[in-house]
């Protein structure tokens, strides 16, 4: 999927002795975004701002050795090796022929070596170049920035696509605060912004600044566009959509002391496992302090500062945990942690609390699993049929006042909650609307300038397809029954091969809590990859 950005220049900050200006040269190709205003918490949010810099060249994905030169010299030796091991057989006149070949050999190597070289050395200065002085080469930032009533917020996925970051500004952290416009936009994010943010200082004045200058169009050549095209997979802008779509879910919440994720990341540090298991097991009993098992050595840390509330005894593994190190740099600034657990296996969120300012780390099931091809929680929420001037009416509403919750638009449209929750799930699909896990709102963020072709992005996988294929086929038979306060629909479904027994759970706000399913893919995942397509064919035949 390829976007198309245009930019007035380049985002910079120019340091003096006694003041800090950042100016964020935002896509001029959009709608007019700005804002301007003085940093008032500055040191938090320099650790925040290069905590989200983490996040985006975070990739912890296994890179395998490049054998490839090995391989070629191991087949050129292969023939070598042949024909001294044929020479054998052979007459002397055979043997120095060999040796004559190796020697012709080594000598078209020397050569072909000596004419190469200047090559290889003007290779290997280009990219030793390009690290130093340009690193917008290697590496892609372009963090999207929202801007609404209450607040500015950054977003941003990390190179593997397992881990997403979102910084959420509230106007307290500035002052002297300009006219602003509010929306979406992508800004100019370069490389060198990191280095020049780590010289925020609490005694130098910081303007933060998006340029309204960036959309004032001139006939003159005096002002000169950047304009640049980036092809991003599809399974970055999906994987955006699903981060949404699983902060929906019901899951389990507690606080922990940010000294209790200072004594993680420093276990972490100090011992390197080298083979599994690998997770961390949050140990959750109501009224007692939190637990965390580490293994594979089965060290048990008991965070006393943190005491669980919840109504349930409950036992959650996670995967992937060396990605939690991305917390490290808010420890210092961060008032406590409120941590967000799906399920064992399922994605989870850490919210640090920085005052004015807090900062998501949503992290997929592990990090081989990203948030794309391996989770399908969308299809896990609220779900329905609601017609498109409802969805509509739903939308503009929200736009209308940028954030708010499903029961104060439900309140203002007099609407069914579960219409209003469909309609803002396919928003959230479409690209058009983000869920503020920490305020429990839905917000306005379009993703991009032109409404996103949701047929290539809301089947990221045949699930869906496959449920729609056994409905319309009349494959599925279903019944349904009321188990303390939650529907429970069971299924029974005839393939070609087989008939499969199903069921789906379903709450009070139309979400999929719990399944089962004869089929192989539940066995292996249960609901850590999504439901199937048997389950959410059960689902749909509601």
């Amino acid at each position: 999927m390829i976007f198309d950005y245009k930019f007035n220049g380049s985002s910079s900050i120019n340091n003096t002795g006694h003041a800090t200006s950042m100016n964020f040269v935002p896509d001029a190709s959009r709608q007019p975004v700005f804002f301007s205003g003085k940093l008032h918490k500055k040191i938090a949010f320099r650790e925040a701002i290069s905590a989200l810099h983490d996040v985006v060249i975070s990739d912890l994905r296994f890179k395998p050795k490049d054998k490839t030169s090995y391989k070629e010299w191991v087949a050129e030796q292969e023939k070598l090796w042949l024909s001294e091991y044929m020479a054998g057989y052979q007459i002397e006149q055979v043997r120095a022929r060999i040796t004559q070949l190796k020697e012709e050999l080594r000598q078209v190597q020397q050569e072909k070596a000596k004419i190469m070289r200047p090559f290889y050395n003007a290779k290997t200065e280009y990219f030793k170049y390009l690290y130093q002085n340009d690193k917008d080469a290697w590496i892609v930032l372009d963090p999207v920035i929202t801007v609404h009533p209450d607040e500015v917020f950054f977003e941003c996925f990390s190179q593997d696509e397992s881990s997403y970051g979102k910084l959420s500004c509230s106007y307290n952290v500035f002052k002297e605060l300009n006219e602003f416009q509010c929306g979406t936009t992508n800004v100019d994010y370069s490389e060198a912004l990191y280095g020049s943010f780590q010289k925020i200082r609490d005694y130098k004045e910081t303007e933060f600044i998006i340029d309204p200058s960036g959309f004032e169009t001139q006939t003159t050549n005096e002002t000169v566009y950047k304009e640049v095209k980036i092809d991003l997979p599809d399974s970055w802008v999906r994987g955006f959509l699903q981060v949404s779509a699983a902060m929906t879910l019901p899951a389990a919440s507690f606080e922990l002391h940010p000294m209790d994720i200072f004594s993680l990341c420093q276990y972490l540090r100090r011992f390197k496992e080298k083979e599994g298991p690998r997770a961390l097991r949050f140990i959750l009993e109501p009224g007692k302090p939190v637990q965390l098992v580490i293994e594979p050595w089965y060290e048990t840390l008991t965070f006393y500062r943190s005491v669980y509330t919840g109504p349930i005894k409950k036992t959650i593994r996670i995967w992937g945990r060396r990605r939690l190190m991305i917390l490290e740099r808010l420890i210092p600034v961060a008032k406590n942690f409120k941590v967000i657990l799906l399920g064992s296996g399922l994605p989870s969120f850490f919210l640090a609390d920085l005052g004015d300012m807090v900062f998501t780390l949503g992290l997929s099931g592990w990090t081989a699993n990203d948030w794309s091809h391996a989770g399908n929680f969308d299809l896990m929420a609220p779900r329905g049929k609601t017609d498109i001037q409802t969805k509509e009416q739903v939308f503009n509403q929200l736009k209308e006042t940028w954030y708010a919750s499903s029961d104060e638009l439900a309140k203002k449209l007099n609407l069914d909650s579960s219409a209003v929750a469909t309609a803002l799930t396919a928003y959230i699909q479409a690209g058009r609307v983000v869920y503020d896990i920490h305020l429990g709102l839905y917000r306005v963020r379009e993703l991009t300038q032109e409404p996103l072709d949701i047929s290539l992005l809301r089947f990221g996988s045949e699930l869906e397809k496959k449920a729609h294929e056994y409905i319309e086929k009349g494959s599925i038979k279903i019944s349904t029954e009321i188990k303390d306060d939650t529907l429970h629909i069971k299924g029974k479904i005839t393939t070609r091969e087989e008939t499969l027994s199903t069921l789906a759970v379903i709450d009070k706000d139309q979400r999929l809590i719990d399944g089962s399913c004869d089929c192989i893919f539940f066995r292996s995942n249960q609901l850590k990859k999504g439901p199937c397509e048997h389950i959410l064919a059960t689902r749909m035949k509601l």
